[in-house]
């Protein structure tokens, strides 16, 4: 096809295309472009047709999708934050399941506890024994003061629970009704201390333990972190500090002993109890026979060598300089009479040849001693 030229005269410069008017400007035709020329007198107009390499590409069959917006115009910022906390939510699921899972294999180096009493200076002094050597009066001493359930629930004493709660419902001092199996949760992958939140994430870790580990390994991990005095963790460096030997060989009243002071390990001794702490600790000791004759143990113990039953071995406690001391001393200072003794009204000296006067000869009477009032009952620890 030849080109069609058509020329506009009086068009000096190509600005004045804009503003001419061109009433017969031609049209390509199909398979045509246009071609702007310049000539001697102005401008014109060429329509050739086009190259056979340039021919008109032919439509493609894939449809093209148009991109619908989304209402409130670009992305959401709501939807992001929601996909950063689901990520977040499902990341610490998985690290909460694989740090119980290692734990079952794994002895725990240490807990949020020890760190602080690191961190104040106290140290944390623990010795690993595992239920294989330990004394299984430990065992029963810890089902007898803690959780007589302990083979038989899923990780919560229902029944403590609800005890609990009516006793804490009804004033007074506030007692808590944790299994071991809670306790054992508590101690290795929390801190101590009350709160919703905290007791959201006991239950969470006793469910999973209950569930990943068997109960030998609940109750080996509990006696060896729980804390059994100042800066000293587990039953077997309690009884090298409080009794001078480990607890491969105990009694049954040292056992009891170390079980009493569990709820409240920095405020009860074993070494010299008094009061209270006394008379759990031999209700304990009682308790321990029960547990044995009723089998409460026998899951700690399913389908394993019982440790054999060896008497304490006796020594005497080496002098050593510990945190807390002054709570286990078998010789407790003399009293302070400004502290430990009330005040009293001197008794005035009776005039001589008064019916109430010592008589010449007769040894004098010793003024009565102050009545001593018991210790009153501690409250158990309540996580």
């Amino acid at each position: 096809m030849e080109p069609r030229i058509l020329r506009y005269p009086g068009l000096t410069h190509f600005w004045d295309l804009a503003v001419a008017p061109c009433p017969s400007k031609p049209r390509p035709t199909a398979g045509a472009f246009l071609l702007l020329l310049p000539t001697a007198t102005g401008f014109s107009f060429a329509s050739a047709p086009l190259a056979s390499g340039m021919a008109k590409r032919p439509k493609s069959s894939i449809p093209r999708y148009k991109r619908q917006r989304r209402r409130g115009g670009g992305r959401s910022g709501g939807g992001g934050i929601f996909r950063f906390l689901l990520k977040t939510v499902l990341g610490l699921f998985l690290f909460s399941i694989l740090w119980v899972l290692a734990y079952r294999f794994i002895n725990p180096p240490i807990t949020a506890t020890m760190f602080g009493d690191v961190v104040a200076g106290r140290g944390a002094a623990r010795d690993w024994m595992s239920l294989d050597s330990m004394d299984r009066d430990m065992v029963r001493a810890a089902i007898g003061a803690e959780d007589s359930k302990f083979c038989a629930h899923q990780g919560f004493d229902v029944d403590a629970i609800e005890d609990a709660m009516k006793r804490n419902a009804s004033g007074g001092r506030i007692r808590g009704g944790s299994s071991i199996s809670q306790q054992t949760a508590k101690n290795v992958f929390l801190w101590q201390g009350g709160g919703y939140a905290r007791k959201a994430a006991e239950a969470y870790f006793t469910f999973l333990i209950e569930h990943l580990w068997d109960k030998r390994r609940i109750m080996e991990v509990y006696l060896n972190v729980a804390e059994t005095g100042i800066g000293t963790y587990g039953a077997n460096a309690a009884s090298m500090r409080y009794f001078g030997h480990d607890s491969s060989a105990m009694s049954p009243t040292e056992a009891a002993r170390i079980a009493a002071i569990l709820p409240l390990p920095k405020k009860r001794g074993a070494v010299a109890p008094k009061g209270f702490t006394l008379r759990y600790g031999n209700s304990i000791a009682a308790r321990v026979g029960v547990v044995a004759r009723d089998g409460l143990d026998a899951c700690v113990y399913a389908g394993q060598t019982v440790p054999v039953n060896k008497a304490p071995p006796r020594v005497a406690k080496p002098p050593k300089d510990v945190p807390g001391a002054d709570y286990e001393t078998a010789t407790p200072p003399p009293p302070e009479i400004s502290v430990d003794t009330p005040p009293t009204d001197p008794v005035p000296t009776p005039a001589p040849g008064t019916p109430d006067a010592p008589v010449a000869g007769e040894p004098a009477v010793a003024p009565a001693e102050p009545t001593t009032v018991d210790e009153p009952p501690v409250a158990e620890n309540a996580g």
